[in-house]
């Protein structure tokens, strides 16, 4: 019998990746997909891309029905403030938005600049990134989303961490390069096309909140983040600049990566010596839940350069939900997502 699976917020970009993902999964049905101003209209009307797959409609939020997993891609806040109705509807609930990412009521305070708005759920939360949290998820009822610059950083730092190789006195400089999905369906100003076309724009030189997940999963407080939009649509690229704990060689940080990446099935190290694809791309990774880690060494400084590509709408959001979901429900993990992605595109 088919897992029943209904998606919350379905027409923006993250909702149009579940359903994608959703609709091809071998052992889910999609039972409802809600959106306030297009309920009544097919799916395929909003994503193009799922013509022919399916012939549900999107259905108003209050139409909501009880089902077995329910993902919510809502915007900011709203989750949080509607949770208890949710968890009477479902028995497993994925929420993709910011809204129970950190642990501390205070550093979500510090961070969104209000106080939580329902901190009774924070504990029961974990947080979803299965290379941090697999055996928990295992076991959990409720994951979290998580930030797509917020997980490009991580997945580049936590092989350095791990291994102990990171000084926690220096200060870790990270700039992410993103594509401009990461903005949401949304129109605005900064995404009309004469305003983002060719666009290398700084947007959050200092001061972005994923700052406080990067804290939360690796344990150090001396993390710098800045972002900057590209011309790209999909992807993030997190390059990290980090000051070695001891003298390390090349063979110290392959055996670190090697050993943070084993056992994870989407986890990729590219580190060539020759060709064009020598250091991780997001443009290989449009569509796929890989995430692709490599790193140089500056021998005369310590300075470690840890990078990682990743599409900001999969591994950074939609893909690691449903790999959350299969974990959760004791699935296959790589159940629904082994599309590896185009070249050329």
């Amino acid at each position: 019998m088919s897992i029943r699976v209904s998606v919350v917020g379905a027409s923006g970009y993250v909702g149009g990746e579940l359903l994608r993902l959703l609709l091809w999964h071998p052992a889910v049905e999609v039972a409802q997909a809600t959106s306030g101003r297009n309920a009544g209209r097919y799916l395929y009307q909003v994503h193009p891309n799922l013509r022919g797959r399916t012939s549900l409609q999107f259905v108003h939020p209050d139409r909501l029905e009880p089902c077995d997993v329910l993902f919510l891609a809502l915007p900011h806040g709203e989750a949080a403030r509607s949770f208890a109705r949710y968890a009477e509807l479902a028995g497993r609930i994925i929420d993709c938005s910011a809204d129970f990412r950190l642990r501390d009521p205070a550093a979500y305070a510090r961070w969104y600049g209000e106080e939580h708005p329902a901190p009774e759920w924070l504990d029961r939360f974990v947080y979803g990134l299965p290379e941090v949290s697999r055996p928990a998820l295992r076991e959990a009822r409720y994951a979290s989303g998580v930030g797509c610059n917020a997980t490009a950083t991580n997945l580049a730092l936590l092989p350095l961490v791990r291994a102990g190789l990171v000084d926690p006195q220096q200060p870790v400089i990270v700039e992410v390069k993103v594509g401009s999905s990461e903005g949401g369906a949304g129109a605005s100003e900064s995404s009309h096309h004469p305003e983002r076309a060719g666009a290398v724009r700084s947007f959050a030189p200092v001061g972005h909140r994923h700052t406080a997940e990067v804290e939360q999963v690796t344990g150090l407080h001396n993390v710098h983040l800045s972002i900057t939009s590209v011309e790209l649509v999909r992807g993030a690229l997190a390059t990290a600049h980090v000051f070695a704990a001891r003298p390390v060689t090349e063979k110290d940080l392959w055996q670190a990566y090697r050993a943070f990446a084993r056992d994870e099935p989407f986890v990729r190290i590219v580190k060539e010596r020759q060709g064009i694809y020598r250091f991780p791309e997001p443009k290989i990774l449009a569509g796929s839940n890989y995430a692709d880690i490599g790193f140089a060494l500056d021998t005369a400084t310590g300075r470690i350069v840890s990078i990682c590509a990743l599409d900001n709408l999969m591994k950074g959001a939609a893909g690691s939900a449903v790999q959350c979901m299969n974990l959760m429900l004791g699935l296959d993990e790589t159940a629904g997502l082994e599309f590896p992605g185009l070249h050329p595109v």
